[in-house]
């Protein structure tokens, strides 16, 4: 639809418009017998796993396995249409840069490999060998290993992953940015500190004992739809869901089921939250300390009147430590700061609380509205605080779930792919492979923007992803980009950083998750890991989109080959022959994946083993951490409004429904109403007014850091929706430009996103 509309959707989420959404999406993709066909083997045992999000399924083996989002993805990779050389050289980069990112999305699936010619301003046909000896000896000349950068996205298989960070640490360097910088590293850091494992505890099986859910900072009717699935069945059966998120969401309200006859045709839906809590940008840890201090006051009435206790002390003793220091900071936290910076009604967080003392078992889920800010790692310690007050981790239906996106972020850090490896891990990889592995701590997504900004990055390798549209304060990335020697991306298709070009740039075209890939063994399968730390085999179906496209794990043995040659002792075309025999070397490597091929082949896989989910905590103390954390008065937000007479408003980024990431499907947002235009800015009404303009207005967004650099992002459209006064929200990658490189989280260093100081004004146009 391009004719731009905004209007109040008043369907539930999922049902008749999903339908439509995914039959429109593989009639545009030019698929219609072959997209059916393609989504029928998503996520089944002799399938493929969907390259969308990392929820996951509950046996693997139904009949249908895949939600709207999931069902674009794998038709926008399954398109019929070709980015041919041919195609993208009848353009400069400079005439592709002003198209739009769906633009760059429908051309196709990229053929062959590319290199870009600076003369003609085009990029050209390159041969594989040629693209892998120039590679090779760029980081062959470098001064130091420690001037190549590799970035990893979270669609890398195990595999891939596994042989990736094996040659990079055969090279000589630990720089690994990769998509965990940018958002669960904070759920990482907060989890090992407090139960010695960064993962969730729980299974898609204890959603079905749980008696309350509490959903902080997330959308899972966009970001991951099957998650809908389990909403709705514990909703059903009558466990409380509890919502906390500035926006009201579609998918938290309402979900009609597309796979339930019942619903479809009688029209009808399931009531998801039983209370939805619209609490301020930011404001989830004071909400959470609130919900504490509650069941600590309610715990010490319960005391005093001789009834039974409400915090599980038996648990407390037995297994945490620190307890009476936080406590202690909890109670003497005043109810003013808490319901000030919370931006709830104290009678609400009261509401909250309640609700979860009366559950016998708890999980709380969480998404990037809590990762993105300066203090989430504190917010993720004070989820967690709050489980462990009745003992809600390593039992039945019950734990923390940070609900991560891609679908192998988690296995790529799992694989070694990580910028502090542990001192065990690289003893047993170098015992493995023959090879001293480099011990200094390696560059974060940060630190690597700020090193090739300096010249110290020379070379950067991503293997997929989109870099320069994903990363935040997105001039001075491309400016850091454009100063390396090289650029290399593997990819699929053509995306916005493939645009923002080193000296020298080179695209490496690779197999997707759909197709089949064949090595010298024949057929071969990937493994991923989900969410829940479940581990299983995908296997493409479809004919590669190209014969000249090579895999991800080829890629990486080829130009390992090339780059270190002699020097290894790794067989790196003997390992990609078969990658069984990948999967041996992983499990001679990690102890969790003992067995490895054995294990992966049994119809849905298996579960690495979670020690927290146990009740064995393997931190510094050897039990359960509780932290204390006093409620933040002086985030970037409260420096911008000091002294500051006009409003200053608190701007989260996020997705729209037509989106995946920084991939661009369409340009609609169904559930929130919004058709036919991205560069929108959600906004209460009562802050249009007070601003003296009008929903529809056309603004101009700038943000405000103690830096003093000026970053604006420039003709947004506003849009009056349901959202605390103060806050906006606005669409990534957009307003990436407003996130300063400097401001992050403490501890994890994922850039604040979420919680953007921002002032506005009117939009005025250029003349002509």
């Amino acid at each position: 639809m391009s004719k731009k509309i905004v209007q109040v959707y008043e369907r539930p989420a999922g049902g008749w418009g999903a339908l439509k959404s995914v039959a429109r999406q593989i009639i545009a993709q030019g698929i219609p017998a072959k997209g059916a066909r393609t989504l029928l083997s998503a996520n089944q045992p002799d399938g493929f796993d969907c390259p969308g999000c990392a929820w996951p399924d509950q046996d693997h083996t139904s009949t249908f396995e895949f939600c709207e989002n999931g069902a674009k993805a794998i038709a926008a990779e399954s398109t019929a249409r070709r980015a041919t050389p041919a195609l993208i050289a009848q353009h400069t980069v400079a005439q592709l840069s002003a198209h739009s990112d769906h633009w760059l999305e429908g051309l196709g699936r990229l053929t062959a490999p590319l290199r870009y010619d600076r003369a003609s301003d085009r990029y050209r046909s390159i041969g594989w060998d040629e693209a892998f000896a120039l590679i090779a000896a760029q980081l062959n000349a470098l001064p130091s290993p420690n001037d190549a950068i590799f970035y990893t996205s979270g669609r890398t298989s195990n595999e891939a992953a596994f042989l990736y960070q094996l040659f990079v640490r055969e090279f000589g360097t630990n720089n690994f940015p990769d998509c965990s910088n940018m958002c669960h590293e904070p759920s990482g850091f907060a989890m090992r500190e407090a139960v010695g494992v960064g993962k969730g505890t729980v299974l898609l099986s204890d959603f079905q004992l749980a008696d309350a859910l509490l959903i902080f900072g997330q959308n899972p009717g966009t970001n991951h739809p099957r998650m809908l699935g389990e909403l709705r069945a514990a909703a059903k059966r009558g466990a409380a869901i509890v919502s906390f998120n500035p926006l009201r969401e579609r998918g938290l309200e309402k979900f009609q089921n597309p796979q339930s006859v019942g619903e479809m045709l009688g029209d009808g839906a399931t009531a998801i939250s039983s209370d939805y809590f619209q609490l301020k940008i930011g404001g989830d840890l004071a909400t959470v300390k609130g919900m504490i201090k509650c069941t600590l006051e309610a715990d010490a009435a319960a005391q005093l009147a001789g009834r039974a206790r409400i915090v599980d002390v038996d648990f407390i003793a037995a297994h945490t430590a620190g307890f009476d220091t936080f406590a202690a900071d909890v109670l003497a936290e005043p109810w003013d700061v808490i319901v000030r910076e919370s931006g709830l009604e104290r009678a609400q967080i009261a509401r909250a609380a309640d609700v979860y003392m009366g559950a016998g078992k708890v999980i709380a889920c969480w998404g990037m509205g809590i990762t993105q800010h300066k203090h989430s790692v504190a917010t993720i310690q004070m989820i967690v605080n709050l489980l462990l007050l009745r003992g809600n981790i390593g039992r039945p239906g019950a734990g923390p779930c940070p609900v991560r996106g891609h679908s192998n972020v988690q296995g790529d850090r799992t694989m070694g792919i990580y910028e502090k490896p542990a001192p065990a891990f690289l003893d047993r990889l170098g015992e493995v492979f023959g090879f001293a592995p480099p011990r200094a701590p390696g560059h974060d997504t940060v630190a690597a923007i700020s090193a090739m900004l300096d010249r110290a990055g020379k070379v950067f390798f991503a293997m997929g992803g989109n870099f320069a549209a994903a990363t935040p304060d997105t001039e001075v990335t491309h400016r850091a980009l454009r100063r390396c020697a090289l650029t290399v991306h593997v990819a699929t298709k053509l995306n916005r950083s493939h645009l923002v070009c080193g000296e020298q740039a080179l695209i490496l075209p690779c197999l997707g998750r759909t197709e089949i890939d064949v090595q010298a063994g024949g057929p071969q399968a990937v493994s991923v890991e989900d969410s829940m730390s479940m581990v299983h085999l995908s296997s493409g179906i479809n004919a590669p989109a190209s014969p000249e496209l090579l895999s991800e794990p080829m890629i990486v043995a080829r130009l390992a080959a090339a780059t270190l040659g002699g020097r290894s002792k790794t067989d790196w075309m003997g390992l990609v022959a078969d990658y069984d025999r990948i999967r041996d070397k992983i499990a001679a490597v990690f102890v969790d994946f003992a067995d490895f091929n054995a294990r992966v082949k049994v119809p849905g896989g298996f579960r690495l083993r979670n020690t927290a989910a146990e009740r064995l905590w393997l931190t510094a103390t050897g039990k359960a951490n509780f932290f204390a954390h006093p409620v933040p008065t002086d985030l970037p937000i409260h420096h911008a409004r000091r002294d500051r007479a006009t409003p200053v408003f608190n701007l989260a980024t996020m997705r729209s429904h037509d989106q995946y990431n920084t991939t661009i499907y369409g340009m609609n947002d169904r559930y929130r109403g919004v058709f036919g235009e991205r560069r929108v800015v959600f906004i209460h009404q009562d802050d249009i007014d007070q601003l003296g303009m009008k929903a529809g207005d056309w603004i101009d967004l700038e943000s405000l850091c103690d830096d003093q650099v000026r970053r604006q992002a420039k003709r947004f459209m506003l849009v009056a929706y349901n959202i605390p006064r103060g806050c906006l929200a606005a669409y990534f990658p957009e307003t990436n430009a407003l996130v300063p490189l400097s401001s992050f989280a403490d501890y994890a260093r994922t850039p604040t996103s979420k919680s953007i100081p921002v002032v506005l004004a009117p939009h005025v146009a250029r003349a002509a």
